[in-house]
């Protein structure tokens, strides 16, 4: 027997307490370690199989249960438990909430230490199911068997897959049916796609052997009715590509962007690739206030339009915008933030690091005849920098929505040296955030918080802070 089977254990009759971090439930061990568990939900009476044993706690796994919790639902999705994509769809969506906002007030009491103010219920989603704007399926020719397709006398012979990769394995995808996550005609699409593939036998890729013709599907959405599609190929067989495009703009006329990427390398990134369109246009538009939003296959927005919308609401509100201020964007992607507060600030001046995201961004302000706003492309430590403030003027706000890793220290060290009147802090990691927020503590005050709930039945949420020069 191997060391890591021996060392497993099983604890009999434990209550799981708590929800944690990336979508863990939490319990006690006999010994007192803390035991994060997959599988189980706050309130549940279980027995636990130890997976992995660390100094301060176990990783593990439920094997049975004895009390079922009352915050306990019924997953509305078959593939839920296997596909990784749903971790709380077993917890009905008012409780989400609570562990969600929890999270947000822990994390920045517990890590940030700071005085906080009353913080506003999170804002919930109004859709929790069919809400994503962009989903994107991988193909494979040795899909995924699940336990019960191992143990069942069933002979597999397809063995095709256009679905989900199994958490923490690169090379193994799930074979998915129905998503619950992007509205139609996104499963008749990819089932679709599948289907006639199969038939036609249009090779599905082999990540492993790196052969193959089919790689992945992309399909984005927007709120104005348009829909995109992009097939990525690992090579160009000309006439089984022209096959599978034509059966999808035959099929489906909604289509009014099909594209399509020849990839040859290991991965399936596309931001290096060339995209070429097909058919239709090589964009889509999203639209938010009268504002139009031009989407390429590169692009990058929030992926549930409607509560990118509550949160836009949130930080032009926390702004406090009069009309005559100077804003700073930082962080500012494709400039969608700093399109939407425009119109009540005098001007709106948004720094990102990538260049094609900034690109988009003054592309959509010329399509909006927004002439208020200035984009700029580089490295926010190194870019925002005395030179710049002294180029642009002291900012009056001060809007900034880094990644999860939070800002890099020299962006904090510059933010407390400008002293602007009000920091407004859009973070989709509640601990970074509450890491800057400690390191602004002196200078500043949190006025405000508001989490956003961005995406249902997932653990992640999104936090904005609002801050007050002391």
């Amino acid at each position: 027997m191997s060391r890591r089977k021996k060392s497993r254990k099983i604890f009999s009759n434990v209550l799981v307490t708590d929800a944690g971090a990336k979508g863990k439930s939490i319990a006690k061990a006999p010994d007192g370690r803390v035991i994060f568990i997959s599988n189980a939900v706050p309130g549940d009476v279980v027995d636990i199989q130890t997976m992995k044993q660390r100094k301060a706690y176990y990783e593990g796994k439920a094997i049975k249960i004895h009390e079922y919790s009352p915050k306990r639902t019924e997953p509305v999705c078959k593939h839920f438990g296997t596909c990784g994509g749903c971790k709380w769809q077993n917890m009905h969506y008012d409780y989400q909430l609570e562990y969600k906002q929890r999270e947000v007030v822990n994390n920045l009491q517990r890590l940030g230490k700071i005085d906080l103010p009353d913080i506003t219920p999170i804002s919930g989603s109004k859709d929790i199911y069919f809400y994503r704007n962009k989903m994107e399926f991988s193909f494979s020719d040795s899909k995924w068997l699940t336990l019960k397709q191992i143990q069942s006398d069933e002979i597999i012979e397809d063995r095709n897959a256009l679905g989900f990769h199994i958490p923490g394995m690169w090379d193994k995808i799930l074979d998915i049916d129905k998503c619950h996550l992007q509205r139609d005609p996104s499963n008749a699409i990819r089932n679709g796609v599948k289907e006639f593939a199969t038939k036609n036998n249009i090779p599905f890729f082999n990540a492993r052997n790196q052969e193959g013709l089919l790689r992945t599907l992309m399909i984005r959405t927007s709120s104005t009715g348009e829909l995109m599609v992009l097939v990525q190929f690992f090579e160009d067989a000309e006439a089984q590509r022209k096959l599978v495009l034509e059966y999808l703009k035959e099929t489906f006329p909604e289509i009014t962007s099909l594209l399509y990427v020849i990839n040859e390398k290991g991965n399936d990134t596309i931001y290096d690739q060339n995209v070429i369109c097909y058919a239709g246009r090589d964009h889509i538009f999203e639209e938010m206030e009268g504002l139009k939003f031009k989407i390429n296959a590169k692009s990058f927005y929030q992926t549930n339009s409607e509560q990118a919308y509550e949160l836009y609401k949130i930080t032009r509100d926390f702004a406090e915008l009069k009309g005559d201020e100077t804003v700073f964007d930082l962080y500012t992607g494709t400039g969608t933030i700093a399109q939407f507060v425009a119109k009540k600030a005098k001007k709106v001046i948004g720094v990102e690091a990538v260049p094609d995201a900034i690109i988009a961004a003054k592309e959509n302000a010329q399509l909006n005849e927004i002439e208020n706003v200035e984009f700029y492309v580089g490295d926010m430590k190194n870019v925002f920098n005395d030179a710049f403030i002294a180029q642009h003027g002291q900012p009056d706000v001060v809007i900034t929505d880094p990644p999860r890793d939070g800002m890099h220290k020299d962006v904090v060290a510059q933010l407390i040296k400008i002293k602007a009147d009000r920091i407004v802090y859009v973070s989709c990691n509640s601990a970074t955030q509450a890491r800057d927020l400690a390191l602004l503590d002196p200078y500043y005050k949190v006025e405000r918080v508001q989490p956003v709930d961005m995406f249902p039945q997932t653990h992640h949420v999104e936090n904005v802070v609002l801050l007050k020069l002391k």
